[in-house]
């Protein structure tokens, strides 16, 4: 599962409604999801095989029915990676608080 093919796949205003659909509705089939979206069935088919190939979503036949299912793991390493952009972040914003708290000290300095 690589990363960008997971944000390529969550890009998209459908298929992030179909994620968070899953993700409070838990396993669906094509047709229940379907019916959430002002689209054709097809349409909303190519958006679930996308997100299959991200490995965002599940899918499981039983008989003729097609059941979609959020994959956690997916989710958890979307949230690892936020977790991750936003303690760089923080490090750096602290950096910055730090080297502006120096500079301001040495200007007061200098006009006394």
């Amino acid at each position: 599962m690589e990363r960008q093919s997971l944000f390529n796949a969550l890009a998209d205003p459908t298929r992030r409604n179909i994620v968070e659909l899953l993700a409070t509705q838990g396993q669906m089939n094509a047709t229940d999801i379907c019916e959430n979206f002002d689209m054709s069935h097809p349409a909303i088919s190519q958006h679930l095989r996308i997100l299959r190939e991200a490995e965002l979503v599940r899918l499981q036949k039983d008989a003729q029915r097609h059941l979609y299912s959020l994959n956690i793991d997916a989710i958890h390493k979307l949230d690892d990676w936020v977790k991750q952009m936003t303690r760089h972040w923080d490090e750096t914003y602290d950096r910055l608080d730090q080297i502006l708290e120096a500079e301001k000290k040495k200007t007061l300095r200098k006009r006394r």
